[in-house]
């Protein structure tokens, strides 16, 4: 009973609600009284009988104290129609008289039926309202429900297909590392014998750079990953940060003897915790990136010093500078684009994406932008007193 009052409650009400409460409480309560006097007259008309006229009438009050808010229409109406029923369906017609037998007790019986009739309404409004707030209040958790279990399906199967790629490159590249190391070593060997030939000497000497390059790339390669899933933890302690750049510059020269670079220290003395090995193949990345893509040989700078709260490593160069497109990849932490990969550009992206990991797991910022006057630099930074939060 109370679900059909409160579907009745909801049809009417949707139909009216954009009518003020006066004038619509006041249309109803004319609507089925005048309905009661017409339906009555009919039937008066036909069997003559009173009492059906007494129970249109009664009919009408709970419809009006249904449809209506407050107590005052349904009473008004319980009123109105017992006066109906005692002028113009009660002998002698026309007539008011309050004399008639059993007058007064209809009057009082109609009065309380519209009484508890709109006590009975208000609750089921009540709860009709405590039934829609319910219901969209389910429907709200229902579609959030299923908005979080699509987008936990989602990053599952971005984690999965992430785990796949990851566990992929790990392989390939741990597979790659070893016969690219041989061909390192055996074209060493080859290049300080003396019966090569100087033609012969150049083209290894490329094949030597190739291999090295693609030895690097491997490295980085695996160097993202494990730093992306975890597996290669930071090992933190107190390092100088000069004496980290000072064995990448070493490294860097013994793999590119024939590229001068500039070291240009602050008097500040940097000193923070961090990973030494990590960051020294930031910087090795970073110095071999100016080397092998700038095409700067003399004016690339690795610069030291402290800003605030952070000690600041740079390095520059005077070369092609870098496209838009490497700029916005690099400040939105992404891979390089997939345009940008040929010659000119190849291993960039990935160390990189290598050096953005490390620093990023040290709570640092990583930078690229091109120099007014021409050329590159890159910029990190890393927190001289813990991880920035």
């Amino acid at each position: 009973m109370s679900q059909r009052f409160t579907a009745l409650y909801h049809r009417l009400d949707a139909q009216f609600h954009r009518i003020p409460a006066i004038p619509r409480n006041i249309g109803v309560m004319a609507l089925f009284l005048c309905a009661a006097y017409w339906a009555s007259s009919i039937l008066i008309t036909h069997t003559g009988g009173e009492n059906n006229s007494a129970l249109v009438f009664v009919l009408a009050v709970v419809f009006i104290s249904l449809l209506t808010s407050g107590y005052f229409y349904g009473i008004a109406a319980s009123i109105i129609g017992t006066l109906c029923i005692n002028i113009y369906f009660m002998e002698p017609y026309a007539a008011f008289s309050l004399s008639r037998p059993g007058y007064p007790v209809a009057l009082l019986s109609m009065v309380a039926i519209s009484c508890v009739v709109c006590a009975l309404t208000a609750r089921v409004k009540k709860q009709a309202t405590e039934a829609v707030r319910r219901e969209k209040k389910a429907k709200a958790l229902y579609e959030q429900n299923e908005k979080l279990n699509a987008e936990k399906a989602a990053i599952q199967l971005q984690s999965e297909r992430i785990s796949i790629r990851e566990s992929i490159l790990r392989a390939v590249s741990h597979d790659l590392r070893t016969p690219l190391t041989s061909i390192s070593g055996a074209v060493s060997v080859l290049l300080e014998s003396p019966d090569v030939s100087p033609k012969n000497l150049a083209m290894l000497a490329d094949i030597k750079q190739d291999a090295d390059g693609l030895i690097v790339m491997v490295e980085n390669l695996l160097s993202v990953t494990r730093v992306q899933d975890g597996t290669m933890p930071l090992k933190k302690r107190e390092e100088m940060l000069e004496e980290v750049a000072g064995d990448a510059l070493l490294t860097t020269r013994r793999r590119f003897p024939d590229y001068p670079i500039e070291l240009d220290l602050s008097e500040d003395i940097l000193y923070l915790p961090m990973d030494p090995l990590l960051v020294k193949q930031v910087i090795v990345n970073l110095l071999e990136n100016a080397i092998r893509h700038s095409g700067d040989r003399e004016h690339i700078v690795l610069r030291l010093y402290r800003q605030d709260d952070w000690a600041v490593a740079e390095v520059r160069d005077r070369g092609r500078g870098l496209s838009p497109e490497v700029c916005q990849a690099v400040a939105a932490g992404q891979p390089m684009p997939r345009s940008l990969s040929g010659d000119a550009t190849r291993g960039m992206g990935i160390g990189l994406s290598v050096c953005q990991n490390i620093i990023k797991a040290h709570g640092g910022f990583f930078t690229a932008e091109n120099r007014p006057g021409g050329g590159a630099v890159f910029r990190f930074g890393l927190p001289t007193e813990g991880e920035k939060l």
